[in-house]
């Protein structure tokens, strides 16, 4: 089940919804940890059960480690038992074919692969759980005695498939002490519609491009169609993630939780460093906080500096998936932010800003052909088609064909990439409630609201008609 299906929109959420705030306070947590649990099993039936076991276990560990306060020992054992289950989990479901695979490749054997099917958001519930009982031991959240609080904030439908990245301590005190209300509520209902617009009004249309232009032969292919596909995956992922995320966060709101942002307009951004702060925050964070951090962060000499980014950026991409082109992909930004560090910053400073917007933009969209082909061939094919290395042409009827046909959808994505419509919302709402206008203070809310509703009849009609509906970080 997806946010962005029928099923969800039209059934799930009205369902739990309504179940939701006719539950008494004190079940509601316990409500939203079945729901969570249908929500999942409508996916992943079978691996329902590894969750539920990886709350069980870190809800036992933490219980462990704050026993045992007064022996550190033991309590660091709890930890490393957290931290090893964890992994070896993730591990176990989500690397051993990709590891079986390079051993056969390195000494020529045969070892079956395990052809396990992935779990259903393994990368972020793992991490999510790994985050609790690392606090619990750093004494920096409380420990949870009530299992079905921790078990609903490791299923927790909204966030469960594809993020944010939730650690704990942001919602301790929303497990058991939330409270909803219509502000909140209608806050998060704006959000939600928002992402869905984002998902499948910009995203599907602009995968649907990509895929379209991915059928064309690269010995066919000119330089700027092979460049325009680029823009158009790179439109799409954002729109899929990030929509992904509002719509996560507002339902967070719907239900009384406050989850912390995942994206802030990452393509503005004049530097790779700056992109990564903007982007995919919530797992930027986590590595800052439980990698970066402890490996020493930035409070040593140079070359242990280096050390630590390279660790975080090889995990980074490792996590995304398994595949050497993720690793590959990881590490480009790591070396890039590392040159950065180094003398690079200093450079682009002295550039006007929209020359350190195009060294950005450039190195993020390559970036992502890096990301997206996953087989070796595939990616140098389409790499040197990029640069006219088959002695292709650098225009044809292609690119033309496809920036006018789709010329809105264009026009649309590059509004939506920047915070300009944000900003100016923002600047007149700030006017009107100043000079207490109240009277187009309630034409604007209205305006937006209807707004909202047009955005949600598109985005129905959309979804009815046409089957292209993935979520891209469901695989991660």
């Amino acid at each position: 089940m997806v946010f962005s299906g029928i099923n969800f929109l039209f059934y799930f959420l009205p369902c739990i919804l309504l179940l939701y705030y006719l539950m008494p306070r004190k079940g509601k947590n316990f409500l939203l940890f079945f729901g969570s649990l249908f929500f999942y099993a409508w996916g992943e039936p079978v691996y329902v059960v590894l969750m539920i076991f990886s709350s069980v276990v870190d809800y036992l560990n933490g219980l462990g480690i704050e026993k045992n306060r007064d022996k550190p020992r033991r309590a660091k054992l709890f930890l490393c038992l957290s931290v090893l289950i964890n992994l070896a989990l993730l591990g176990f479901f989500k690397y051993a074919d990709f590891l079986i695979s390079n051993i056969n490749a390195l000494l020529g054997t045969a070892l079956p692969l395990l052809e396990l099917p992935l779990p259903i958001g393994i990368s972020f519930y793992t991490f999510q759980t790994m985050s609790y009982t690392i606090d619990v031991y750093r004494n920096e959240t409380p420990v949870q005695r009530n299992f079905i609080a921790f078990a609903t904030y490791v299923s927790l439908f909204p966030q469960l498939i594809a993020g944010p990245i939730v650690r704990y301590r942001d919602v301790s005190e929303q497990m058991l002490g939330r409270k909803e209300s219509v502000s909140l509520f209608a806050q998060g209902v704006e959000r939600f519609l928002i992402g869905l617009g984002k998902k499948v009004l910009l995203a599907n249309n602009m995968g649907f491009i990509w895929n379209e232009l991915l059928k064309i032969p690269v010995s066919e292919m000119s330089v700027a169609t092979a460049w325009l596909g680029v823009f158009a995956f790179t439109f799409q992922i954002y729109f899929d993630f990030s929509g992904y995320s509002d719509m996560a966060i507002g339902l967070g709101k719907m239900f009384g939780f406050t989850f912390p942002e995942n994206f802030n307009y990452p393509y503005i951004s004049k530097s790779i460093s700056e992109f990564w702060r903007r982007w995919h925050i919530s797992l930027g964070t986590w590595f800052r906080e439980y990698v970066y951090i402890p490996l020493g962060g930035n409070r040593c000499r140079k070359l242990l500096q280096y050390r630590n980014i390279f660790a975080v950026w090889f995990l980074t991409g490792l996590w995304h998936g398994a595949n050497w082109n993720f690793i590959i992909w990881g590490l480009y930004f790591g070396i890039i932010i590392m040159a950065e560090k180094a003398f690079l910053q200093k450079a682009l400073n002295r550039l006007p800003d929209w020359l350190q917007h195009c060294y950005a933009l450039f190195f993020i969209c390559f970036g992502w052909v890096l990301f997206y082909f996953e087989d070796g061939r595939m990616l140098g094919q389409y790499v040197v088609t990029l640069f006219g290395g088959y002695g292709n042409p650098w225009w044809d009827g292609h690119c033309p064909y496809y920036l006018t046909s789709y010329f809105l959808l264009w026009l649309a994505a590059v509004i939506g990439s920047m915070p300009l419509l944000k900003n100016l919302w923002q600047r007149k709402l700030q006017s009107v409630i100043s000079k207490n206008q109240s009277v187009q203070y309630g034409v604007l809310l209205s305006a937006k609201g209807v707004a909202l509703l047009v955005v949600f009849v598109m985005a129905v009609a959309f979804l009815v008609n046409d089957s292209y509906n993935p979520f891209l970080y469901f695989r991660f």
